[in-house]
């Protein structure tokens, strides 16, 4: 007979069990977990305690310190050394075998689906310097364009929309592209600001995605013009988009099929961004020349941004950063924390297709 004392260590060993047989169909894992079973968990989520006045998270926390306090009031009347041992282990087991099964169910089966670029159709390969300068130009080509659409000088953009506003924007313009991509878009998520301002950042954070609550977060101290793209990359992590470079790419197609001029300015800029990044590792005679001729404004609101994210400097910016790296490979994503650079190669690879290139 089964002792359910053990309830938790079982769940979390049959989760993960069912996780390598997703890996081994993944298929199957789009058609039944990322098509059917996420959408419900994500319209249950967002009906119930997504409608709270402030971040679930907070209420998160609050039950696991209770679970905490519970577990000290039990070991405490535990007599003998065996018996408090052997319920220390039984209760860690059966913690981490729950965490492990709601992550799975709320969200980490999305690991192991079809990645994005293969149901796109999209063939990303890796840019030489000369595909990336002419990519960069074109991407700088287009910002000069989308920046005329919200100022007329070249100081440095400051403030934009209120939150709440801009939240609403990008989860529409999100809803309403997806299934144009062939992707689901039940549900409402939240992308919600989170308090203590900057507290994510002194954690090397910019963002995060909680599958325990099915909300998704970002630092309040953010620059205004990383927030767009920022809440469109955490959203696409909503609807089950869990690959970084993949959120990155739906959150650039979202702006750059967006009708919004923020959104789609702010979208264009974050790529340019990894896309300079990318040419100063592979051509830094190139980078000095492009920074060299930079638009002016373009220039200042990089400058901005830099400036922004130096007044606030990570406590722990490597620790979160091997950290992040060994979560994303243990989710069988190879190449760990690089994945938030593939966009390039993405964005490069719809262009060459001939997507969206009207603006």
């Amino acid at each position: 007979m089964f002792n359910y004392k053990w309830i938790g260590a079982a769940l979390g060993a049959g989760a993960l069990l069912l996780r390598f047989m997703a890996a081994q169909f993944p298929e199957a894992t789009e058609g039944i977990y990322a098509r059917a079973v996420f959408p419900l968990v994500r319209q249950l989520i967002d009906g119930s305690i997504s409608r709270l006045p402030f971040p679930s998270v907070y209420l998160f926390v609050a039950i696991v310190l209770g679970v905490v306090v519970f577990f000290f009031f039990q070991i405490k009347k535990k007599e003998g050394l065996k018996s408090k041992s052997k319920y220390l282990i039984r209760s860690l087991l059966n913690f981490t075998g729950i965490l492990i099964f709601f992550f799975l169910l709320l969200w980490g089966y999305n690991y192991q689906r079809l990645p994005v670029y293969r149901q796109l159709s999209l063939e990303p390969t890796l840019l030489n310097p000369e595909v990336l300068l002419e990519e960069i130009q074109f991407t700088q080509t287009v910002l000069l364009q989308l920046r005329g659409d919200l100022t007329s000088d070249t100081l440095a953009i400051a403030e934009t929309v209120p939150y709440c506003r801009l939240e609403e924007v990008v989860r529409g313009e999100m809803k309403r592209i997806l299934p144009q991509l062939g992707f689901d878009n039940r549900g409402r998520p939240r992308t919600r600001e989170f308090y203590p301002a900057g507290f994510l950042r002194r954690m090397g954070i910019l963002g995060i995605y909680f599958p325990f609550t099915g909300e998704s977060y970002i630092d309040p101290t953010l620059h205004h013009l990383e927030k767009p793209f920022t809440v469109a990359h955490e959203m696409a992590h909503s609807f089950g988009i869990t690959n970084e470079g993949e959120a990155n790419f739906i959150g650039w197609i979202t702006g750059f099929l967006s009708s919004d001029p923020l959104l789609r300015y702010s979208a264009q800029l974050q790529l340019f961004r990894y896309q300079l990044n990318e040419l100063y590792r592979k051509d830094p005679a190139g980078y000095k020349l492009i920074i060299a001729k930079m638009d002016p404004g373009i220039k200042n609101d990089i400058i901005s941004i830099m400036l922004k994210a130096r007044e606030i400097p990570p406590l722990f910016q490597d620790l979160s950063r091997r950290s992040n790296d060994l979560f994303l490979k243990t989710q069988g994503v190879k190449v760990g924390v690089e994945s938030y650079a593939q966009l390039p190669s993405l964005a490069h690879a719809w262009r060459k297709r001939g997507e969206g290139l009207v603006l």
